[in-house]
């Protein structure tokens, strides 16, 4: 598999049978939005996809849950800091376990590693490349004679236009903060006063005690090329004097009319506004139409788009487990199979296509639908294509509504019932009984000598 390398500009492979990702999760201090839930789902798709070659991920997600904008919404709130990211770290996993978000091997949070964050700041003291100033302790940027390698700008050039705040206790306009100093709540003793961590410092320490000094991938949005990720390879690598990660992983922003999402624009979709109106499914095949490191604009016109293709998806799904009867093993469905394993394979191990990867999908399930449709699936067709459908769902985080047998009795019982009804022309009654299915989410789908139904999922938007 080759994924394109951010720092090296060019793609780079993924060999370990033991991979080790590391991926900035999201700052607790309000609800999170389709840019957040790009970024995850592409990683969880990518998890998966190792997973499925036989490979182990230890996949670490941290929480960002001290910070200014928590500490200025409690200050709104008039609560303790650690409540508002509590909140928000539930409504999180409440979130993305709704997206069929796979949680990680480990969800650490900047505060439950403050020591070890106190420690890699001691550490680059005594290196010299961190002084005490009165604000708090700073990192000298220009020690690090690689900085600016990931976003590739020199330091003379972000020196001459720098802003250069009212700060005169920093050596360098450059320099940012790895403790500051502070009274308010919340605070921690260090060696030097108490306060609490900067921004970068905290990826660093977590990524340090979880996957060691040199792991397989980091990721992220592109927005946090610069400053974060360079800042953390900055402290990183000045304490390690290695690699911070073999392969840099950047995923592009989801755009409205061309503009970046944020709160100043007012144009947030949250992640649950959005999964009300559409279901975890139709938000991640949005999120996958487009690749990776571009980014895509978010629109209703395209989640309606997704939301037609995913009903094909339903269909085929329920045309191939509501199948009966044998057949010789057709050679057309088989070499279909085939040929879309390859298609879907080959886009996501070319660094990770998941627009070609979806095509290759929906071939196959257009093929499956064509064979529905000339009443020529059986039971043994079905039998040679569920199996590569079912592995594709799965490495796309995609879940069809199932039902259980108890639902498969009663809805056949409804079935033969209208059908009997039909047949004594008791066309009123029939229909009484397929408004009742309806209510049930099923739909039903006339064949010529058979009625197959299908459970469809409940969406908002498709109301």
């Amino acid at each position: 598999m080759r994924i394109f390398d951010t720092l090296s500009t060019k793609e780079s492979d993924v060999t370990a049978k033991n991979v080790r990702i590391y991926l900035c999760g999201v700052t607790v201090y309000d609800e999170s939005h389709v840019g957040h839930a790009r970024t995850i789902i592409i990683f969880d798709s990518l998890r998966r996809y190792l997973e499925s070659k036989g490979m182990a991920v230890n996949f670490v997600q941290n929480f960002t849950d001290v910070d200014d904008k928590i500490i200025n919404r409690a200050g709104m709130e008039s609560l303790h800091p650690l409540e508002i990211s509590r909140r928000y770290i539930d409504h999180y996993f409440e979130d993305f376990d709704r997206l069929n978000i796979k949680r990680a091997t480990t969800h650490p949070k900047a505060t439950e590693h403050i020591g070890e964050m106190i420690n890699l700041i001691k550490n680059l003291v005594d290196l010299g490349f961190a002084y005490v100033s009165k604000n708090g302790v700073y990192y000298s940027v220009t020690k690090f004679s690689e900085y600016g390698k990931l976003s590739k700008r020199k330091i003379e050039d972000l020196i001459s236009g720098a802003r250069i705040e009212v700060d005169e206790t920093k050596k360098d306009p450059l320099d940012f903060a790895l403790w500051k100093f502070a009274q308010n709540e919340p605070n921690w003793p260090s060696p030097w006063g108490n306060g609490r961590p900067g921004w970068h410092i905290e990826c660093s320490a977590m990524s340090l005690k979880y996957l060691g000094e040199e792991f397989e991938i980091h990721g992220g949005g592109r927005d946090l090329i610069f400053p974060h990720h360079e800042n953390e390879i900055a402290q990183t690598e000045a304490f390690t004097k290695k690699p911070l990660a073999k392969l840099w992983m950047h995923v592009g922003m989801v755009t409205i009319n061309g503009e970046k999402m944020s709160k100043s624009l007012g144009n947030i979709k949250t992640v649950r506004h959005v999964l009300d109106g559409w279901g975890p499914n139709v938000i991640r095949l949005f999120c996958l139409s487009g690749h990776y490191s571009k980014a895509i604009d978010y629109s209703e016109d395209l989640l309606k788009e997704n939301l037609i293709k995913w009903r094909q998806i339903e269909t085929a799904y329920y045309e191939m487990i509501m199948s009966d009867g044998t057949s010789e093993p057709v050679s057309e469905i088989e070499s279909l199979v085939t040929e879309c394993r390859e298609e879907f394979d080959s886009a996501l191990e070319n660094d990770f296509n998941t627009p070609l990867a979806t095509n290759a999908l929906f071939k196959l399930v257009k093929g499956i639908n064509r064979i529905a449709a000339s009443e020529s699936m059986t039971r043994t067709v079905a039998d040679a294509a569920l199996p590569e459908f079912e592995r594709m769902l799965a490495i796309l985080g995609l879940q069809v509504q199932r039902v259980t047998d108890e639902e498969k009795q009663t809805i056949t019982d409804m079935l033969k019932n209208r059908d009997a009804l039909r047949a004594q022309k008791q066309y009123q009654e029939a229909d009484r009984i397929r408004d009742q299915i309806a209510q049930m989410n099923i739909v039903l789908l006339d064949h010529k000598n058979k009625t197959v139904w299908m459970k469809k999922e409940k969406i908002s938007a498709d109301a």
